[in-house]
């Protein structure tokens, strides 16, 4: 029998960020697996979409053929609810919920409170719920309704990389990944270092410039304002073997997020076998091993500037959190192994 499956995807799958190098790499390993998968691009600006992207929206997942599952990702899922309740009709629905809508930083009250809403009434209709982390299965469980046993936990996997050896003896090179948004917390990370100008240290900002453009100028001013832009570098979106290669360059990974339903950046630095600062939100301290990376509360410049100052200016300490880092990258799933996990959940749906 053909086992086919629609991935409703707000935007393309190349877009730089770990939620989309999620979906396009799951939709790849079950195509491995036997599956045919169909791949839906519903349009760009969610969660935000005016009316003609939701208007086209559901023009295009309303034409696929009644009785075929659909995997609809979070980003677009929580704000189309009256879309859910209609497909839910003819169609067994998944949701792939990456990161909680309402729980993104810089929303008011009325705002999170809106999103919280919609999201429970979308993920009431869907049959079965696929999270990347423990962290956001309890969150989904215990505060939108959905009943544990259907919900399934497919952590990112991970990709096995080669072993760099770092010559401590260079000024220690920072590297932080992820879109410039505020949840990404670049402006605490900024704030900190500008309290460690006395050490030696470089900083490359690698992610996604335009997703908020008031955001990345607020950066930039930031840099300015500290006088740090001879010591900070903002890439914006670079190709796969581009950050790869930064990745092996770095001694250091830092990202201050404010919020993490997984985090695949912090898995992607211990494949590297990078020391990891981050902090203690969401789902990251279930990512980051202790042995392998040093991680204090969200929105605590100083905090996060005391870990920094003593990775840098201890070497030793960078080489013992690097072993441990290339230790947990061990014991990380393979994309094989995550896409096995949600090709269970989708073969329950029969």
């Amino acid at each position: 029998m053909v086992k086919r499956v629609a991935f409703a995807v707000p935007g393309p799958l190349d877009t730089p960020t770990g939620g989309y190098a999620y979906d396009r790499r799951i939709m790849a390993e079950l195509r491995h697996l036997g599956w045919e998968v169909d791949y839906l691009n519903i349009g760009e600006g969610f969660p935000e979409p005016d009316e003609a992207t939701r208007s086209a929206a559901r023009s295009l997942l309303s034409a696929i053929p009644a009785g075929q599952p659909i995997v609809l990702d979070g980003l677009a899922l929580g704000v189309l609810p009256d879309v859910a309740t209609e497909l839910a009709r003819e169609h067994p629905l998944v949701a792939l919920v990456h990161h909680l809508l309402a729980l993104e930083s810089g929303l008011t009250a009325e705002r999170a409170d809106a999103l919280r809403r919609s999201e429970q009434a979308a993920l009431a209709e869907v049959r079965e719920v696929v999270v990347t982390s423990p962290a956001t299965a309890k969150l989904v469980a215990a505060g939108y309704g959905v009943p544990a046993e259907h919900i399934t936990v497919a952590r990112p996997g991970s990709d096995p990389m080669p072993r760099t050896s770092r010559d401590a003896n260079d000024v220690p090179h920072l590297l932080s990944v992820g879109a410039v948004v505020p949840r990404k917390g670049f402006d605490t990370l900024v704030s900190a270092l500008a309290m460690l100008a006395d050490l030696p240290w470089r900083l490359t900002i690698v992610g996604d410039l335009t997703r908020d453009p008031k955001e990345a100028a607020k950066l930039q001013e930031l840099i300015l304002q500290d006088r740090l832009a001879g010591r900070i570098e903002m890439l914006g979106a670079v190709s796969p073997s581009r950050l790869a290669a930064l990745f092996g360059g770095a001694d250091i990974f830092v990202l201050a997020s404010r919020f993490e339903g997984y985090g695949m950046a912090y898995t992607e630095a211990l494949s590297h076998g990078l020391p990891v600062i981050g902090t203690t939100a969401g789902a990251i301290p279930d990512t980051i091993p202790q042995a392998a990376g040093l991680l204090v509360p969200p929105d605590d410049p100083a905090a996060l500037a005391a870990a920094l100052r003593g990775v840098i200016v201890d070497a030793e300490q960078r080489r013992r959190l690097s072993e441990a880092a290339s230790i947990a990258a061990r014991t990380l799933p393979t994309w094989q192994q995550s896409a096995a996990i949600f090709a269970a959940t989708l073969d329950r749906l029969a």
